[in-house]
């Protein structure tokens, strides 16, 4: 899968301006915020309180193990609605900046605030905290690389390799957020997810470097 990754160097993010009038996408329209694939990235922002609140309460409050379930399964709802908002935008010709802008905010959103769950939960501690943290501060560099060549009209292209990461972030968040609950039927579930943690973090290294490097070459040439 690896052999498939977009070559990400600067002279490859050279993307076009974009353009005024949104060729190709449905047109702006009030009604266009309803539209279904932006009600299910709605959906998926609404979900992080009540997934993060379940792990709070099973955790932090001593609170029945069968949250940690429905906490994934939420989890798991969440990340499908990730898919279809995407795919129906796609089909059905409602895509639109609005819908482009709003889509990551939710992704992290929902990846931040499970991984400082589960930190302040104890089931991500030690060595395994430092996985985490690569794996946050690269979503400020990347957000903060994105608006900075947002202005200069710039667009920057999501490799196979950072969404083969975000999958196995997913599924390592999903591992983890069962936690014991998962471990009392297949005992070596928290260090499955703790492993694929690590291998997330690996690769978001070697993305978030491809984006930077990206970055440094429009700011030079800026």
């Amino acid at each position: 899968m690896l052999n498939e990754r977009v070559d990400l160097r600067p002279r490859d993010v050279l993307v076009e301006p974009k353009r005024d009038t949104m060729s190709g996408l449905a047109k702006t329209s009030p009604n266009l915020s309803l539209a279904l694939p932006n009600v299910l990235t709605y959906a998926r922002i609404v979900a992080v309180p009540i997934v993060v609140g379940c792990i709070y309460v099973q955790s932090i409050l001593a609170g029945p193990l069968w949250l940690r379930w429905v906490a994934v399964v939420l989890f798991i709802a969440a990340g499908v609605t990730d898919f279809l908002d995407g795919y129906f935008a796609r089909v059905w010709g409602q895509q639109s900046a609005f819908g482009r802008m709003l889509d990551p905010i939710a992704d992290k959103l929902l990846v931040s605030a499970c991984l400082l769950m589960l930190a302040a939960d104890g089931i991500i501690h030690g060595w395994s905290l430092w996985a985490a943290i690569i794996i946050l501060c690269r979503e400020i560099l990347v957000s903060g690389l994105r608006e900075y060549l947002a202005e200069l009209r710039v667009s920057v292209p999501v490799t196979r390799l950072a969404k083969w990461k975000t999958t196995v972030q997913l599924v390592a968040i999903g591992f983890l957020l069962a936690g014991d609950a998962g471990d009392q039927i297949v005992p070596v579930v928290t260090q499955t997810g703790l492993a694929l943690l690590w291998i997330s973090a690996i690769f978001t290294l070697y993305t978030g470097w491809d984006y930077f490097r990206a970055g440094v070459h429009h700011l030079i040439e800026d």
